[in-house]
């Protein structure tokens, strides 16, 4: 009898213990899942196969040498974030992104990344870049591929192709880049690009007959039947003029950083610049992991625009036009932390 209480108490112990084990992996597994559900990296974590994605590179950096890089980066998002904050503190103005502000977005499902382009800032060669990242093995190097082909807009998937679940999801979960430029330095390039190139018909007609009947005195006829001749003081004129984004959005070329990427809206984890291209173009192929067989294009064009061209440009603006204008671009200036320019006359 004895004997039998002592093995009673005895398995009485083990069951208490299994059931002490088996509850204590219960909690183990809570508090687990409750780490994922706060950390949305644990989870990719878990479940990508093999490998970290570019998101947690730039966060939680593996390699000491991105280490300060990251600290730039930051610095850049952190201007951004300040010059959103203080422009809502100051305006009453809020308004809700649909899916069609998201079609400069450009996705690459593979590398869990996210590209708005900014239509001269070396966007055409990003382009191509996001071409091979996406199109599983048909491309291997960039500059193979034609530029008339890379603005083919079915060759890459936009963000607003999504559903709205799924839009959400990317913009989470993705790394976000652009890139950025001096904006009259873009501004000035979008014009000798557009209105200065013979083959630019489309531009001409469009938009050069539209600046000379309204900006031109006395305009001959040839100049208001080709708009080929386009002056950069009538486009400034025209881009300043009270009714222009009346009729119509700016045209994506020179239209704002702010209104084409929406980095109030969207936090984006990258902020390239034209200045260090090539440099900051590689570090985010870094993160994606394809450095070891996928670099950006070099680029040493001789004709592209320079400070000291554009400066050569605003001469001949006057400092009341050259106001307008700036405040039409502020933005861009406070936001990507570029100088106000020291040829400007601005009243």
């Amino acid at each position: 009898m004895k004997q039998a209480l002592l093995e009673l108490m005895r398995m009485n112990r083990i069951c208490r213990m299994v059931l002490a084990t088996c509850l204590g992996s219960f909690i183990l597994v809570i508090f687990y899942f409750q780490i994922i559900h706060r950390n949305p990296f644990a989870s990719d974590a878990c479940c990508r196969k093999g490998s970290r994605n570019a998101l947690q590179e730039l966060y939680n950096p593996t390699q000491l040498e991105y280490s300060s890089t990251a600290v730039l980066h930051q610095m850049r998002r952190d201007q951004v974030s300040d010059t959103c904050r203080a422009y809502n503190a100051s305006s009453r103005k809020r308004r809700v992104l649909t899916p069609s502000d998201l079609k400069h977005l450009v996705v690459d499902e593979e590398h869990e990344m996210i590209y708005c382009y900014v239509p001269k800032v070396a966007c055409t060669n990003w382009k191509r870049v996001m071409m091979v990242l996406t199109g599983r093995g048909k491309y291997s190097d960039p500059m193979d591929i034609a530029p008339s082909e890379a603005h083919i807009p079915s060759n890459l998937k936009t963000l607003n192709q999504y559903s709205i679940p799924e839009i959400n999801h990317r913009l989470k979960s993705y790394l976000k880049f652009l890139f950025v430029r001096e904006p009259f330095e873009r501004l000035v390039s979008a014009y000798r690009n557009k209105f200065t190139r013979k083959y630019n018909t489309s531009f001409h007609k469009r938009f050069g007959t539209k600046i000379v009947r309204r900006h031109r005195k006395n305009a001959t006829q040839e100049a208001l039947h080709s708009g080929s001749d386009v002056k950069f003081e009538e486009f400034v004129g025209y881009l300043i003029h009270p009714t222009t984004q009346k009729e119509e959005p700016f045209n994506e070329h020179w239209q704002t950083v702010y209104s084409l990427c929406h980095p109030c809206h969207i936090r984006y984890d990258l902020v390239g610049k034209y200045e260090t291209l090539e440099e900051d173009s590689n570090y985010i192929l870094r993160l994606a992991g394809v450095i070891n067989y996928l670099r950006f294009p070099t680029y040493a064009k001789s004709t592209r625009t320079t400070d000291e061209m554009t400066a050569e440009f605003f001469q001949n603006i006057s400092s009341h036009h050259q106001t307008q204008l700036f405040e039409l671009y502020k933005f861009d200036f406070l936001m990507f932390n570029y100088t106000t320019p020291s040829y400007l006359k601005l009243e």
